[in-house]
């Protein structure tokens, strides 16, 4: 299988503080399992330490409203926006300038920089690339409905991931719509456009319009 799904084909990591995750790995959404045991090693090396609470850092210029519920391990990084009445679960990286608006869940993920979700958006088991945005509504299934583990198909081949809960991985730059649902084990290339109301599935490729 042909490997466009390396983090640098779908992620400019230059900028993103937390680039590390990714060391090592081949195809992308080899992080999702990852990343609680990465966090959770820069708190126990003292890499950083925990300001919000034991296992949570905000770095300098972020806003959380005081709404808002955060557990651990998390990292809010420096002009990041946590907004009214959101929950973020743990095992969360939120990217510089990123925002999390009001009314949305996160668990097990990343955020890079300056994604935003807007309102009333669920995000779990997933990795967002910079400049991503999600309309109010839109939000991200992470497990099957019959709980088997997840496969992804690119063209002819079939890559057994061996997990069964991985939301999905969005390149830099790319738009869903107001109340599109994404579909476990999606992965969307760079620049991809998915209409509102959409239900996406499966593998693209970068630029694709989803309607």
């Amino acid at each position: 299988m042909q490997n466009r799904f390396t983090p640098i084909d779908l992620f400019t990591l230059s900028h993103f503080s937390y680039a590390e995750l990714f060391d090592g790995i081949e195809y992308v959404w080899e992080a999702i399992p990852r990343i609680g045991i990465y966090i959770n090693s820069l708190f126990e090396s003292g890499k950083i330490k925990g300001n919000y609470s034991q296992n949570v850092f905000i770095a300098e210029g972020a806003a959380i409203d005081q709404t808002a519920r955060i557990e651990g391990p998390t990292i809010i990084c420096k002009n990041a926006r946590v907004g009214f009445h959101s929950y973020i679960r743990g095992n969360v990286i939120v990217g510089e300038n990123a925002v999390v608006g009001s009314f949305v869940e996160v668990k097990n993920a990343v955020l890079m920089n300056t994604c935003k979700l807007a309102h009333f958006n669920y995000v779990s088991d997933s990795i967002l690339g910079n400049e991503v945005r999600f309309g109010v509504g839109a939000v991200i299934a992470n497990k099957r409905v019959d709980r088997k583990p997840i496969t992804l198909k690119i063209n002819e081949d079939k890559f057994e991931t061996g997990l069964t809960k991985f939301g999905a991985v969005v390149g830099d730059d790319a738009r869903i719509g107001a109340n599109a649902v994404i579909n476990p084990g999606t992965v969307l290339g760079r620049d991809v456009l998915v209409y509102p109301l959409e239900s996406v599935f499966g593998v693209h490729e970068n630029g694709e319009i989803l309607k």
